[in-house]
């Protein structure tokens, strides 16, 4: 708590936003280093970090401007409200600075802080911090297991109540959905309704909720992050829409980008065709992480003390469940698009695959037989679709929508719809499997936005943490999913359609309105966060109710891999 109070402290107190446009944060930390990243909006020179005793000794940032990074009219930013600065997308110019600080010893922090000059020589310092290099094994690790923020309400006061209730964190899993538009730079930076990514994460943020400030947690700066892609890390065809929204939304199949475009020729590269179908570019240009998979960036694996983590691309586009004539959704094309191609959804396109023959799964069948994996002492397999929910999201079926065309007698087409057998979702019928036969014992995700969390006959556990920001609810009882009428095989309206039933909390769980413990937390008051203690190999979760700001932290949740 007083690191916390430490870095409030360090706040500018005037109402202009700090200089350095984040605080700093770790990545990719090896067994003597490790990568310390920074943002400004100014190019400058001399970005550095100083660490050690008396902070002595330096370590020269490289500097490269992000190639994506825009705003627009629904950016929430500095003065647009009353200048309308961004009325169309424009790009925004962030530079990022990463230097790597090395000579380090396992199991020893040390003090360092960051430092840029911008062009008209003033110096602008971050806080100072504590850094450490790759945890060896046998290291007690307090792990934050988090996903969904997506600048929701309830997100600074989560990660506010982290710090609050176990102090520093060593490392942070984050199963997907770290924003919502992953090219509008506010987002990631300093969005003016107080909750954006990394104030929340450095406890910088300035989100009210029942007369209560909260600011979210100093994080980052001392705990390495390790991301998974989620459907909100993903933009559409560059440059198709009015508004950065409409170009997120606008996400079409790789092939069917090919067949769209007659200009394509094998010279073309890769990079356009993702332009022309969907990017995960930002992503990618803000983290530094292991690039030793066929997928670069997008999936990998690490060992992080005791835990070999195995992060998996596992995501697609989430499109509404509508079936009226005016929406391009998940189950069909709108009316109005029928004769044009260029302009439909191809329903819930996947981004990651992962079907068995699939690059991702072979290098995934490879990782599971690797030295690396099967020494661990534990076995953590993250990405972001749930294979096991209560929520809405597990509904259509993980695998390619099949395309139905319906047409009147004389031939036209009257209709563009789309199936998912369950029988052909990639997660159950390829992925889970060889995850349990590898002996992993935890399964991490996230995408419903709520807590609930499942065990398998061979003892593989399941846990969805994402109740963080907001809930979409838990379909049980009378909160049935939307779903297609006439198909209950595929589309399955309550419960968890893939079998396992959900387990009630251990220690304190919430009752419903028959005073019977539910399985699930789903509130868009009460926020919830998990903690994996590496020393006892247990995952203890936590829940905060924001209407009562000084009510406790309640454990009411404790299982053991």
């Amino acid at each position: 708590m007083l690191t916390l109070l430490g870095v409030f402290n360090r706040e500018p107190m005037m109402p202009a936003p700090p200089q350095l446009l984040t605080e700093p944060f770790l990545q990719l930390p090896t067994v003597n280093s490790v990568q310390v990243v920074w943002f400004t909006e100014f190019a400058g020179s001399q970005h550095a970090v100083t660490y050690g005793a008396g902070l002595k000794q330096t370590a020269i940032a490289s500097t490269v401007k992000l190639s994506r990074t825009r705003e627009d009219r629904e950016s929430h930013v500095g003065a647009q409200a009353e200048t309308g600065q961004y009325q169309n997308i424009k790009l925004r110019d962030i530079w990022r600075h990463e230097a790597k600080v090395t000579g380090l010893s396992a199991g020893v922090r040390v003090p360092y802080r960051v430092s840029s000059v911008r062009e008209d020589g003033t110096t602008f310092s971050s806080g100072e911090y504590t850094l450490a290099s790759l945890p060896e094994s046998g290291t007690p690790l307090k792990i934050l297991l988090t996903s969904d923020h997506q600048l929701k309400p309830m997100t600074a006061a989560n990660l506010q109540k982290v710090v609050e209730t176990v102090g520093r964190v060593d490392g942070v899993f984050f199963a997907g959905d770290l924003i919502n538009i992953p090219d509008r730079a506010s987002e990631w930076f300093d969005d003016n309704r107080g909750g954006a990514f990394f104030p929340c994460l450095q406890g910088r943020a300035k989100y009210e909720i029942a007369k209560t400030v909260y600011r979210g947690g100093a994080i980052a700066q001392y705990a390495p992050i390790f991301p998974a892609i989620g459907n909100h890390e993903v933009m559409g065809r560059y440059g198709s829409g009015d508004s950065l929204g409409e170009e997120f939304e606008n996400s079409i199949p790789r092939a069917i980008a090919k067949k769209l475009y007659p200009e394509q020729t094998e010279t073309q590269t890769e990079q356009w065709l993702k332009d022309r179908s969907f990017n995960t570019n930002t992503y990618e240009e803000i983290f530094t992480l292991p690039e030793t998979s066929p997928g670069g960036k997008t999936y990998y694996a690490i060992t992080f003390g005791d835990v070999r983590l195995v992060v998996l691309y596992v995501t697609n586009m989430w499109r509404s469940y509508n079936l009226t004539p005016d929406v391009r959704g998940k189950y069909q094309e709108r009316q109005q698009d029928l004769d044009r191609p260029e302009k439909w959804g191809y329903g819930q396109v996947i981004f990651g695959e992962i079907a068995q023959g699939s690059p991702q799964y072979n290098w995934l069948e490879a990782e599971l037989k690797s030295q690396e994996f099967q020494q661990a002492k534990y076995k953590i397999v993250m990405f972001h679709h749930p294979p096991h929910s209560l929520g809405d999201n597990i509904v259509p079926a993980y695998t390619d929508p099949v395309q139905i065309r319906d047409r009147a007698t004389d031939g036209s087409l009257e209709a563009v719809r789309y199936e998912y057998p369950r029988a052909a979702d990639y997660i159950i019928r390829d992925v889970v499997p060889l995850l349990e036969t590898a002996g992993v014992q935890l399964v991490f995700y996230g995408h419903s936005h709520l807590w609930n969390r499942f065990i398998s006959n061979n003892g593989t556990h399941f846990l969805e943490t994402s109740n963080v920001g907001n809930t979409y609810g838990a379909a049980v009882g009378n909160k049935r999913r939307k779903v297609p009428p006439g198909n209950n095989k595929d589309y399955v309206a309550l419960g968890n359609p893939n079998g396992l039933e959900p387990i009630v909390p251990t220690i304190a769980p919430l009752r419903g309105e028959d005073d019977k413990p539910q399985p699930y937390i789903a509130s868009n008051d009460i926020t919830v966060f998990s903690i994996f203690n590496t020393a006892t190999g247990t995952i203890s979760s936590y829940r905060f109710d924001t209407r009562f700001p000084g009510s406790d932290v309640v454990k009411f949740d404790e299982f053991a891999l």
